[in-house]
């Protein structure tokens, strides 16, 4: 039995390739394109400019599907989340942000993640593999859908769901083209972001294909410190990381700049100090700042910073001469703000056992009279 191809984790370059090994035009491609994302039309007997025989070639060998709902939560702020099943039987999660005429959608890139960096949810839920390109595009699919109700459609896509992207590239690739032509959803380049952890030959990949925008996942100014916090920091140091940053920012232009995401922690990374330090590693760097304060999940260790830290912080960078955002925290009544996605995973790695076994340890015992 054939497997049918799932086109909606084709880019424009590939469907013209698709249907050039048919015999056919290449702007065939761009065609059904046209059809699926902007007339929302997913069956190919429907898509009347084609020739007769690529309908029923691509009625045979290929599909147009979306992952399925599990279930959607509402927060009392307007953020939803959704919980996807995807292959083998897992659940991923994705978050849309609605915030005065921007709707912003955190999307997932792969089945928990691999780097278990200390302070987020998803790293404890260990990784059982990547996302298709199919089914990351069919996140904003589910979205657009659920918007159209309003008459409204995403306007910005943050992959910093669960996952870190650059270790799927081949798929994130061409989902974010996907996401950026104006064949299909149409997005500003600087609408798009891929966050990493620092994910150094990644970086250095991506920007060998494409101008999409970064953001930086850093939460500490110092090896000693993020290495902590970010385990990946131990294979590409600070210094590497920034470097490769640099040429990243010069490869945008002079009018775009990098995103440095910041986590701050109560005691461990939001003091004076840690502003002063993070103020001098980015002087170089034509960038602006999100700070994050940390959103508590069981068993996690860290708590959240007072207001005056985070205040304090944000005007150090200020002082310094960054764009520097303190991010709302949205969505915590549902989990899904910030740091707080799980989903469901089979998780090859045991991590998630592990965790829950060290949880299980810091919980009293509770007597039963």
């Amino acid at each position: 039995m054939t497997t049918q191809r799932n086109l909606y984790g084709l880019d424009r370059g590939q469907l013209e390739s698709l249907f050039q090994e048919m015999g056919l035009q290449a702007f065939r491609g761009r065609q059904i394109m046209k059809w699926v994302y902007h007339q929302g039309i997913v069956d190919f007997a429907a898509m009347t400019d084609l020739p007769l025989k690529a309908r029923q070639w691509l009625e045979e060998h290929c599909c147009l599907e979306l992952p399925k709902i599990h279930e959607r939560f509402l927060s009392k702020d307007g953020t939803v989340k959704w919980l996807l099943h995807v292959a083998e039987g897992d659940l991923v999660e994705m978050v849309l942000i609605p915030d005065k005429g921007r709707n912003t959608l955190c999307v997932s890139s792969q089945v928990g993640c691999i780097l278990d960096c200390s302070f987020c949810s998803t790293g404890k839920q260990g990784f059982n593999g990547n996302l298709t390109s199919a089914e990351i595009v069919g996140q904003m699919a589910i979205a657009n859908a659920y918007l159209a109700e309003k008459s409204e459609t995403v306007t910005n896509v943050v992959l910093m769901g669960m996952g870190e992207p650059l270790l799927n590239f081949d798929a994130v690739l061409p989902a974010t083209n996907v996401m950026m032509d104006d064949h299909a959803f149409g997005l500003s380049k600087r609408r798009v972001t891929v966050s990493t952890a620092g994910v150094v030959p990644g970086i250095k990949k991506l920007q060998e294909h494409t101008d999409v925008s970064l953001a930086i996942s850093l939460h500490a100014p110092s090896d000693e410190l993020r290495n902590e916090l970010v385990p990946i920091n131990k294979k590409y140091p600070i210094a590497e990381l920034m470097e490769t940053c640099r040429d990243y920012v010069e490869h945008l232009g002079p009018a775009r700049k990098l995103v440095i995401e910041y986590t701050l922690m109560r005691g461990v990374n939001d003091q004076a100090n840690h502003a002063k330090a993070l103020a001098k590693l980015l002087q170089s760097l034509r960038c602006k700042v999100n700070l994050i304060p940390f959103n508590p999940f069981p068993g996690s260790g860290y708590e959240r910073p007072r207001d005056e830290d985070i205040y304090a912080f944000q005007t150090t960078l200020m002082q310094a001469g960054f764009i520097t955002m303190v991010r709302t925290t949205r969505g915590d009544d549902i989990n899904a703000a910030c740091g707080q996605l799980v989903g469901m995973v089979e998780d090859r790695t045991r991590r998630q056992s592990r965790y829950r076994e060290r949880l299980a340890q810091q919980i009293p015992a509770v007597e039963v009279i």
